[in-house]
């Protein structure tokens, strides 16, 4: 039976690779040298923690982010930006990155494909999304389907087997 995954997926090296080209960005450009701003990647979190010493630098800093992100083909959708903490010293931001599926949108995703009337079904499995049905042609049509919709992080489609 035909079936593809719905998941949403950061590729490490690409996200490694932004930011180290904003860093580097950081460093040569003539407004940010010898300010001690820098973006910092936290694995564990899946965090960006961006410093800066005024809070306005760390909106130029967020644009130079976004730019690097989009070069590397990650979505900027996945970006999830915390408040800014800010004191006499410095100033701190945190940007999450969000990946994998979780339950609430997985529910949206299925109750999606149930209301579409195609002869499919989905199915939740950890952080993606397993598509079933008879046909090929009705699987293309629910990629197609999701492909239409709004959701708070980007999808991709793997593993889509015959």
């Amino acid at each position: 039976m035909p079936s593809f995954d719905v998941v949403s997926e950061i590729d490490r090296h690409e996200l490694t690779n932004a930011i180290d080209q904003a860093n580097r960005e950081l460093s040569q450009r003539f407004d940010f040298k010898d300010t001690g701003c820098k973006y910092e990647f936290k694995e564990k979190e899946f965090v960006v923690q961006m410093q800066a010493q005024v809070e306005f630098q760390l909106k130029q800093m967020l644009d130079i982010l976004k730019l690097k992100l989009t070069k590397r083909g990650i979505d900027v959708a996945c970006l999830d930006l915390k408040e800014a903490q800010t004191n006499l010293a410095e100033a701190r931001q945190d940007v999450s990155l969000r990946h994998g599926i979780d339950q609430e949108c997985g529910k949206k995703i299925v109750k999606l494909l149930k209301e579409s009337k195609l002869k499919v079904q989905g199915a939740i499995h950890g952080e993606k999304v397993r598509v079933t049905g008879k046909q090929r042609d009705d699987l293309q049509d629910a990629i197609a389907l999701l492909r239409r919709q709004e959701f708070d992080r980007p999808l991709s489609y793997d593993n889509f087997r015959d």
